[in-house]
């Protein structure tokens, strides 16, 4: 007996290398059957014909210690209007306040939040429109014996070490804080998620120090530190680190995407890895708005809606060891995003102000969590 049914709807998951109008069908929080005309007895049923069903969107960059944190957004809030069903937040909380992150956020939410945990003890703890101070600019605030107890003490939640360098989160520290990252990381066997705003350091020394694995966010980030040089050619270092296993994951926010850098980015062959939003409560209003926003750019940058919903589901959930999540085969989480494919004329921004105009919005219209309704309604019969 099937619990729900999204029917009719054009399935696009690039994990199981399906793009076909079909029904999902969940039992017991999980994908339970997949194909035309599934029987509806007992089912709850959703009418999903013109809409696209794609695996549970996964936002690999956000800040969701709501109340905790000056930056902190609320997940459920950003799920409705996102169409998101997995949220990892990116070193919101530290080894000091994480307990406090799990206990009245994570535990209660119904929404799944998987925690980077920052290398700096507070955490990201001054971080708003009148008030900015780097968490890792003072060295004394980074105890990597503290970081390695908490992770060992959450290891059913931890997905791995956050740690943010450049001028504006590191004052003077360089590089100092990514090698302390770094050997968190390797001592609890952890990626490592590495933001890089202004140098120092500089994007060399940030990349030639990653593993295969650890990410890299903010990757199509405007100068300086950008990707590529002024003549338009993709860094050696950033081919190199591709290479090696790194990960590139955009992570929008208020100050890390540009539109002249993904055009030459995307003109070179070199996609994104993954698409990330980096929602806060200063990107929340714009630029970065949500994860659909985000990925809506990509359309008007001439990304296929394919590898666009690869990049926002299969390939965060590959970044996370997470083998249940980011597909819609049977036995998978039971998590769905009901997604409209708006045609019109949108104008986006990026970070810097400019402005591209697309013919195409991804538009949320219903979310599954474990296989039931989120937040329980919506265009439903029995």
């Amino acid at each position: 007996m099937l619990d729900l049914i999204l029917k009719g709807g054009r399935v696009i998951d690039p994990a199981s290398g399906r793009d076909e109008i079909a029904d999902i069908g969940f039992a017991d929080g999980k994908v339970a059957a997949v194909g035309a005309d599934l029987p509806l007895r007992g089912s709850q049923l959703v009418d999903a014909r013109g809409l696209i069903v794609v695996p549970g969107l996964i936002d690999l960059h956000t800040h969701v210690y709501w109340g905790g944190t000056s930056l902190g957004v609320d997940a459920g809030l950003v799920a409705t209007r996102a169409g998101t069903a997995t949220f990892v937040d990116a070193g919101s909380a530290g080894a000091g306040n994480f307990a406090g992150f799990r206990r009245h956020v994570i535990e209660p939410s119904p929404l799944r939040i998987l925690p980077f945990l920052n290398v700096s003890f507070p955490g990201i703890f001054a971080f708003s429109a009148t008030v900015m101070v780097g968490e890792a600019a003072d060295l004394r605030l980074i105890d990597p014996r503290e970081c390695v107890r908490v992770i060992e003490a959450n290891r059913d939640l931890i997905v791995g070490v956050k740690v943010r360098v450049g001028r504006g989160a590191g004052g003077s520290s360089g590089v100092a804080p990514l090698d302390m990252a770094l050997e968190v990381a390797e001592e609890t066997r952890l990626p490592v998620m590495a933001h890089l705003d202004h140098p120092p350091p500089s994007r060399l020394e940030v990349l030639s120090r990653l593993r295969p694995g650890d990410i890299i966010t903010h990757c199509f980030r405007p100068f300086p530190n950008a990707p590529v040089a002024s003549d338009g050619q993709i860094r050696e270092e950033v081919i190199e680190a591709r290479r090696r296993g790194v990960v590139f994951d955009i992570g929008h926010g208020g100050g890390s995407f540009g539109f002249r850098t993904a055009e030459r980015m995307l003109e070179g062959g070199f996609l994104p890895d993954v698409i990330s939003s980096d929602v806060h409560a200063l990107s929340i209003d714009g630029p970065a708005f949500d994860q659909l926003v985000t990925m809506s750019k990509f359309l008007a940058l001439g990304m296929q809606l394919g590898q666009i919903v690869a990049a926002a589901t299969a390939a965060p959930a590959a970044a996370l060891g997470r083998r249940d999540l980011g597909h819609l085969a049977v036995g998978a989480v039971g998590d769905a995003s009901l997604l409209e494919l708006a045609a019109g004329e949108f104008d986006f921004r990026d970070v810097l102000g400019e402005s591209r105009r697309g013919h195409q919005r991804l538009i949320a219209r219903g979310l599954v969590v474990a296989g039931q309704l989120w937040p329980g309604d919506g265009d439903v019969t029995s």
